[in-house]
């Protein structure tokens, strides 16, 4: 018997072992320390730390700390990244079971009448009996190739993938509802300065209006006042209509009806410097949600090729059971009814037209495209930083020539009416300088929700939190 087992196993290892070769994965993950960015980071501000888990609680706005958490909380899609999560984790469960034993126990009771004109003569033939079985089973497969295990760990990194995916679901779901939040509030600051123009244009009007009943002026110039007053009404109309779409849009972000949005006040937002982590982008992998599932992905993937792999091999399963059986259940417990049996088997693979090197083939290409997933995911990562920290830098020097011209387009706005007003200026250098002030202090505006803007894609960017090792525990 051993001598068989013996020979059968010999036999298998040489079969296996010959029977896929030539069949590799090409793929190779990334390295994050051959992406190189010194030069690009260089003289950018930096801090020892990442960003938090509530990162939105930095820009101060109590009512934007509320809808996040009211969105987190209620959202479909992440009641869907969840079930998604526990989904993952019950494969992981099912992979996990062949990795041990399988014991079952049975009870079997069964009433026969046997035929009186059959093999059986009386007293047998002719009577009806009881039989009773009671039976303890034990089965085993002794993973010798890793088989198992390799399924069981490839499961478990899909698992570890779809918490990660969760996360970034979260993340992506924070950072929309801090995006509209900004958009909400720009639009109100908008709603502000088209209030202020029309206020201007209205004082205008009248001013126009003494100057035509005191002779100085034409009704021309009155006219020229008055048309550009309907044009203010229209700006108002729109900023109301932004701040409505972007009420309705929160509501939805929140996994609420439209009448939620209504609720929804103005915001008061602070901007909020976010710096760059020390060590970006070395520590990048490991705080990125989306990073981290890409590369649990890949790695999952390179267990189900030593899982395809092992299929090559022999299985070998040990049994045995326990058990009595009777036709009186008076003797059911007696040795005479004892029913044990022991046993071990062998199971190779001989001919399966390719089924095996197929699988394994498969499971090289589901590698090959893991890992290229992965790569990409990689380098998109620190391309959205760069372009977070670009957008920033310029956002600071537009700001900073902003303000200047606006404090020179009011200054030259004050000097045009004073002299209007002294009847030695022109209507049209009062709405020229007035057009000036106007469009300075909506690129201020602008900048203002385009820095909070970058801010939040910035923090988003560098993965909101997330730390690899916290998610491990």
């Amino acid at each position: 018997m051993k001598a068989t087992l013996a020979l059968l196993a010999t036999v298998a290892l040489a079969a296996g072992c010959a029977s896929f070769k030539g069949i590799e994965p090409r793929g190779s993950l990334a390295d994050p320390a051959d992406l190189k960015a010194g030069a690009s980071l260089a003289g950018t501000p930096v801090s020892a730390a990442w960003p938090e888990l509530d990162w939105w609680k930095r820009f101060g706005d109590s009512q934007l700390d509320r809808l996040v958490e009211e969105a987190l909380a209620g959202s479909p899609g992440m009641r869907l990244a969840r079930a998604r999560a526990d989904q993952a984790l019950a494969a992981a469960q099912i992979a996990r079971a062949p990795l041990g034993p399988q014991v079952g126990a049975g009870v079997d009771v069964t009433r026969q009448r046997f035929s009186g004109n059959y093999i059986f003569p009386p007293p047998i033939g002719g009577s009806s009996f009881t039989t009773t079985q009671l039976a303890l089973s034990f089965g085993y497969e002794l993973d010798f190739w890793g088989k198992n295990r390799a399924a069981y760990d490839a499961a478990l990194g899909r698992a570890r993938a779809a918490d990660a995916e969760g996360f970034a679901a979260r993340l992506v779901l924070s950072s929309a509802v801090a995006g509209v939040y900004v958009q909400l509030a720009r639009s109100h600051d908008q709603l502000d300065l088209a209030r202020r123009e029309l206020a201007d244009r209205e004082a205008v009007q009248r001013l126009t209006s003494e100057r035509v009943r005191a002779g100085l002026d034409s009704k021309l110039e009155l006219k020229q006042v008055e048309t550009s007053i309907p044009a203010a009404r229209v700006r108002i109309a729109q900023a109301e209509e932004q701040i409505a779409l972007a009420r309705n849009q929160l509501a939805a972000l929140l996994g609420k009806g439209p009448d939620r949005g209504l609720a929804i006040e103005r915001p008061s937002l602070r901007v909020a410097r976010v710096d760059l982590p020390s060590r970006v982008p070395a520590d990048l992998l490991g705080r990125r949600p989306d990073v981290v599932a890409s590369r649990w992905r890949a790695e999952a993937a390179a267990r189900d090729i030593a899982s395809a792999k092992a299929q090559f091999y022999p299985d070998v399963n040990l049994s045995a059971l326990i058990g009595a059986q009777s036709v009186t259940l008076s003797k059911l417990l007696e040795p005479g009814s004892a029913i044990p049996s022991f046993g071990a088997a062998i199971r190779l693979p001989i001919m399966d037209g390719g089924r095996l090197r197929g699988t394994l083939a498969a499971r090289d290409a589901d590698y090959d495209l893991a890992v290229e997933q992965y790569n990409q995911t990689l380098s998109d990562a620190l391309r959205e930083v760069l372009d977070q920290l670009t957008s920033l830098r310029s956002v600071e020097v537009q700001r900073g020539e902003v303000d200047s011209a606006l404090a020179a387009a009011e200054e030259a706005y004050s000097l045009a009416v004073a002299r209007y007003q002294a009847g030695i200026g022109s209507l049209l250098q009062v709405l020229a300088a007035e057009m000036q002030v106007l469009e300075q202090r909506t690129l201020r505006a602008e900048l203002q929700a385009r820095e909070l803007a970058v801010s939040i894609n910035l923090i988003r960017a560098l993965g909101g939190g997330f730390d690899l090792q916290v998610a491990l525990q």
